[in-house]
């Protein structure tokens, strides 16, 4: 089987860590393989740039070769703060949405880490594809390229050759379902097992945090999810609710929905699953008092929600993310 040409797309701003991440990680895959028998590498990796010299997010520099023909190009992620609208980056990016056409009409695959799929979709690229991008920016996303099918919940997406992925490790889930498509799933198992990477994750939800999420609403909704907030544990009563704003249940539904694009129901399900999760993560509480605090009467039922929104059900979460208090002393 010939090498397989992977080049990272270096560019101003973009995290170093995700350019490096992916060849360092296909690096240890060659030394695997080799130790294993085999005779010539499976990779030739470069770092690619249309300019001569490339600044790194914090003003590293990273030396970097013209573009050449490539296999796989992987876009990295920017630098990139909540506040800041990605536009201000990707409009000084038209030389490298040049380039991600260029692999695109040249019949190569194409791959996103992080944030990096805004300039896909910056360069036209995700149009009528599925994709994915980190949980924190993937409503922005969708709101500024409303052509693509963002699946905020992936890890990986792949839809006709172009392959996004969520935020920095998710670069690492990436590189091993190359390196199990490219050398087999024994040495993708054993890089996975040397660089201690969690090689079965599917899903980003476990790790969204809904309170770092920018507050989407206007007065009314703001005001109803306060509400719904203090009453956690409460009992969902639509009529009660819309008796609390002066309002028909049909008019609680239709401003709430108008300025979130949700239920309240839909809201509150939210917000007492990131109170289970907190509870999950610092206390010995069992499942069932864990429910009851969040206001579930019905332990299966209230799992059976869990999963839906975290990908794992209640008492898989707490081994995957329990806080342990270091002893006093």
């Amino acid at each position: 089987m010939s090498a397989l040409r992977v080049s990272v797309l270096a560019y101003p701003g973009c995290f170093a860590s995700e350019v490096f991440g992916v060849l360092d990680l296909l690096t240890m895959a060659r030394h695997v393989a080799a130790a294993q028998g085999a005779r010539e590498p499976s990779w030739r990796t470069s770092v690619v740039s249309p300019r001569r010299r490339v600044a790194a997010s914090g003003g590293r520099g990273i030396e970097v070769d013209a573009v050449r023909a490539a296999d796989v190009l992987i876009v990295p992620g920017f630098e990139v703060c909540p506040t800041l609208d990605p536009g201000a980056v990707l409009a000084g990016l038209e030389p490298e949405a040049a380039v991600l056409r260029a692999q695109a009409q040249a019949g190569g695959a194409l791959v996103s880490v992080c944030v990096g799929a805004f300039l896909l979709a910056e360069a036209g690229l995700l149009g009528g594809r599925e994709a994915t991008t980190s949980w924190l920016y993937a409503d922005r996303l969708a709101r500024r390229y409303p052509e693509v099918r963002v699946r905020a919940e992936k890890l990986v997406v792949s839809d006709r050759g172009v392959t996004t992925t969520a935020a920095f490790s998710a670069m690492f889930d990436f590189t091993l379902g190359l390196i199990r498509e490219h050398d087999g799933p024994g040495i993708a198992r054993s890089t996975a097992r040397i660089a201690l990477l969690d090689d079965a994750r599917s899903t980003q939800s476990a790790y969204v945090d809904t309170a770092l999420l920018p507050a989407v609403g206007r007065g009314f909704s703001l005001g109803v999810k306060r509400w719904l907030e203090q009453h956690l544990r409460a009992r969902y009563d639509l009529p009660a609710l819309a008796g609390e704003f002066g309002v028909s249940t049909r008019t609680m539904l239709r401003r709430f929905g108008a300025e979130t694009g949700q239920t309240p129901l839909a809201y509150l399900h939210t917000v007492r699953v990131r109170r289970a999760r907190q509870l999950l993560e610092m206390t010995d509480r069992t499942v069932a008092s864990v429910a009851a605090e969040v206001g579930y009467r019905d332990p299966g039922a209230f799992g059976a929600l869990f999963a839906r929104h975290t990908g794992r059900l209640p008492g898989a979460y707490r081994a995957a993310f329990r806080r342990r208090e270091p002893p006093p002393g």
